[in-house]
């Protein structure tokens, strides 16, 4: 399957200058979402993962599916303030700021085998941030995976310690 052929790209959004890649013309196409995840999952079968993380929203989307698939947990990396018992943050820098993110403190075990996964890799800031909780937790990041990969941003440079897998590609 041409999966290319299946993302939404809306140009000028959401700002002028940007060529959005949307992924809901995938979720909502049953044939295409079960492809997206069989072949996600197949990659990740390599790295004999025990646990998958996924940054909100749409790495719960696509995170939870393969953890099912691959018959191991799944854990969610949150927003601040969201997550209702004892967490470890990690702060990182956008374009124009800052953000940061949260885990439950008690998520990952020292040596648990980690995939993170997400929607689009950009510049790589967010995913960086997930792996740097996961670590300070004691587990290790096996592979990063996403949908679609903005090669023309250079997220895989931040992330080259890491096995990052990207099913498409767009320059920007």
């Amino acid at each position: 399957m041409d999966l290319k052929e299946k993302v939404r790209v809306i140009e000028g959004f959401p700002k002028e200058g940007i060529s959005f890649k949307d992924i809901t013309t995938i979720l909502k196409d049953g044939e295409a979402f079960k492809y997206t995840i069989d072949k996600m999952t197949e990659i990740a079968k390599e790295k004999e993962v025990n646990m998958v993380v996924g940054p909100e929203a749409r790495g719960f989307l696509i995170g939870a599916p393969i953890a099912y698939a691959l018959g191991v947990g799944f854990v969610p990396v949150r927003k601040p303030g969201k997550l209702p018992c004892e967490t470890v943050k990690s702060c990182y820098k956008l374009e124009y700021g800052s953000d940061s993110l949260e885990m439950h403190k008690d998520a990952i075990k020292p040596g648990d085998k980690v995939l993170i996964v997400d929607d689009l890799l950009a510049t790589g800031g967010t995913i960086e941030s997930v792996a740097k909780l996961i670590e300070k937790l004691g587990g290790e990041v096996v592979g990063i995976e996403f949908i679609i990969e903005l090669t023309g941003l250079n997220g895989r440079k931040k992330l080259s310690k890491y096995d990052v897998r990207s099913i498409i590609q767009y320059e920007y």
